[in-house]
């Protein structure tokens, strides 16, 4: 990668740019109709983009994707500014300050085996009348990394398993009481089905993994042999959905024996 330079103001800039985009008479129509609640999802969807750029080892597109999560944060500072409630510079500000606060063995001079990051975390949750072992956890969060995080808190006030296998038992019996449903009303299914992937999401956790991370390689894994298929098929000037499902499954477990896609 070829790192391209600017001058050291660029921040300024961007700041000035958007400030001029939300300008009621000169700035850009849909700039200006924007709400917090408008843009809320474009965060969501720029930070996946980082992640998918980070996933790829991508150094090309990082930068450019970290700009596009930048300016969720300048835009929703800018219209926040507007109705004189905070700025960038507050946001900036606090999140320095957090760093500062939570690092005292970095900027204090302090032991670092006496800092407890988590115990600092839950002061700030009680300065902010966050009570209750759940607080803090956004519900706009990934449903299975929320879970994942729910039972983490619940962990820390002993509501826990002890090894990773009493969890796994406690899959196959939310498996079982889902297949009991599978004939039933739609809405127990999906109450049943919801209790699956919560205590699937807990088993990762017990395990040290991530949730996510493991769903998005299982995704990829599919992709990758779905894919081989679809190219075994079309050299033989075949499409998939004119084949039997026998077929389709030959074709899967071949894939499967393909190197880099077991």
């Amino acid at each position: 990668m070829t790192q391209k330079t600017f001058p050291p103001y660029q921040v300024d800039r961007l700041l000035s740019i958007m400030k001029q985009l939300r300008d009621p008479h000169h700035g850009c129509p849909w700039d200006i109709e924007q709400t917090p609640t408008t843009l809320a999802p474009f965060a969501i969807e720029e930070a996946y983009e980082v992640m998918d750029a980070i996933d790829r080892n991508d150094q090309d597109a990082l930068p450019d994707e970290l700009g596009d999560l930048l300016l969720q944060v300048v835009f929703q500072a800018q219209i926040a500014d507007e109705h004189q409630l905070f700025n960038f510079n507050t946001v900036a500000g606090l999140i320095a300050d957090k760093l500062v606060r939570r690092h005292p063995h970095i900027f204090e001079d302090k032991n670092p085996d006496s800092f407890n990051w988590e115990q600092s975390k839950e002061k700030e949750r009680h300065a902010r009348s966050e009570f209750g072992a759940l607080a803090g956890i956004a519900h706009s969060l990934p449903a299975l990394t929320r879970a994942s995080k729910l039972c983490s808190r619940a962990s820390r006030v002993g509501f826990d398993w002890d090894e990773p296998e009493e969890v796994l038992n406690k899959v196959l019996e939310e498996i079982t009481e889902l297949k009991h449903e599978l004939n039933g009303d739609k809405d127990r299914i999906e109450d049943e089905l919801g209790d699956v992937l919560f205590t699937v999401a807990s088993l990762a956790r017990k395990l040290n993994l991530d949730p996510e991370a493991a769903l998005r390689r299982s995704n990829k894994k599919f992709t990758r042999r779905f894919e081989a298929m679809e190219s075994m098929l079309s050299k033989e000037g075949k499409v998939m959905k004119e084949q039997e499902l026998q077929t389709l499954e030959d074709l899967w477990q071949k894939a499967k024996r393909m190197p880099g896609l077991g």
